[in-house]
């Protein structure tokens, strides 16, 4: 199990953009992270007044930062893992604030360097999200 400071030996994110408390690599091929909304993120601010939910593209980030970590032998400090796409996501239950997303991702197949994903976000054993998604390791310039 790695805690926010290892994970952030393998991602490139940074706060307020890291949104992965821990992660677990299961023997199966499958990372499984957690991310507790504590309320004050920026995101929340404007969505929604009087009824904060954490908007849908931002639980999608968290499925793909909980998959990086799948990827940490292939990256390094050369490269930037950038979404490539987004296809099948469904959002099933609101995410608020005191939750905590707990996902499952997995690496379906590799093409050069693009990755392809599936993962799910579940908050108390709930289905919240689910989404299959890519991405490509970039070299930076």
């Amino acid at each position: 199990s790695m805690n926010r400071e290892e994970i952030k030996g393998l991602l490139p994110h940074r706060e307020p953009m890291l949104l992965v408390d821990e992660l677990e690599l299961g023997q199966d091929g499958t990372a499984h992270g957690k991310y507790r909304v504590r309320g004050d993120e920026f995101f929340l601010q404007g969505h929604f007044p009087g009824n904060p939910v954490v908007p849908g593209v931002i639980l999608c980030e968290i499925l793909a930062q909980s998959t990086c970590v799948l990827l940490a032998d292939t990256m390094d400090d050369s490269v930037t893992p950038y979404f490539s796409g987004l296809n099948n996501v469904k959002f099933k239950h609101p995410v608020k604030p005191g939750d905590t997303v707990e996902t499952e991702c997995e690496i379906t197949r590799a093409k050069g360097v693009f990755y392809f994903a599936s993962g799910k976000g579940f908050v108390d054993g709930k289905l919240c999200v689910s989404a299959d998604f890519s991405f490509a390791l970039v070299k930076k310039d």
